[in-house]
């Protein structure tokens, strides 16, 4: 985890956001999902509270709206769930633009759709926010098993590695011409996967062997040590905190 880490959740600035500690963050969008996903889904205006929280979060991490909503895409299959409720769930039936949906596949799609847009939107914030090495030293501050940090680690650089040795392949196999078009190419698609596993499979060898030559012995150094100040745990809990009031107050008028 020693060198930095860029991905294409993340968008780079200097903001009292950016600035706080990985974990202090990683904590509070735990605590404010658990929040969100604790509040009776009658109370509508909740959710949207919910919603201005973070977007004053977005105001203060100066993120785009663009930025932000592009990368709320990847709800989509969730979405089409959702809207899939009101159709097969069972029980009372009400008429809705001439359709009978069922009145409990509505609260539940809305269920669905409310807390987990607000749960992506904060997962979204955190990562535009916070580099990926940032969140693995943020990971191991909060004493999450060592082993799974480092696999995470691991796994989050042989992705880029991966990726970009099919970007290769891809060039090369272009480069003479070849175009898949139709299932008679699968057989070259598949060999080019077979090449890709066994250049990974060596790579990773290689890597191993080099960093147990460097004294690797199932753990890795920390080389940054990730502290938070009070004021800093104190900005970090006022999103969390202020949805629990919210909350709170949900289920004393529902």
């Amino acid at each position: 985890m020693g060198a930095g880490h860029a991905h294409r959740l993340y968008r780079h600035g200097h903001s009292p956001v950016h600035a706080l500690p990985p974990h202090t963050k990683l904590t509070a969008v735990f605590c404010f999902v658990v929040v969100v996903v604790s509040t009776p889904r009658e109370a509508m205006w909740a959710f949207a509270a919910y919603a201005l929280l973070l977007a004053s979060v977005a105001y203060a991490a100066r993120v785009p709206l663009l930025f932000w909503l592009k990368r709320l895409l990847i709800e989509i299959p969730f979405v089409a769930f959702a809207l899939l409720l009101p159709f097969v769930a069972q029980g009372e039936r009400t008429e809705v633009l001439g359709m009978s949906l069922s009145v409990h596949g509505l609260w539940g799609a809305w269920n669905v759709l409310a807390k987990g847009t607000l749960g992506v939107a904060a997962s979204v914030l955190l990562a535009a926010t916070t580099e990926l090495r940032e969140l693995l030293l943020g990971l191991q501050r909060l004493k999450l098993p060592p082993l799974l940090v480092q696999i995470a680690s691991f796994m989050i650089r042989y992705g880029d590695v991966i990726a970009d040795e099919m970007r290769r392949m891809r060039i090369a196999r272009e480069s003479r011409g070849f175009e898949a078009r139709g299932v008679r190419h699968w057989g070259v698609l598949a060999k080019s996967a077979g090449a890709l596993f066994i250049r990974s499979y060596e790579r990773g060898e290689r890597v191993h062997l080099a960093m147990v030559s460097r004294g690797y012995a199932g753990s890795m150094p920390v080389i940054d040590e990730a502290t938070a100040t009070r004021a800093q745990w104190t900005y970090a809990l006022t999103l969390p905190l202020t949805a629990l009031a919210v909350c709170l107050l949900g289920w004393t008028l529902s």
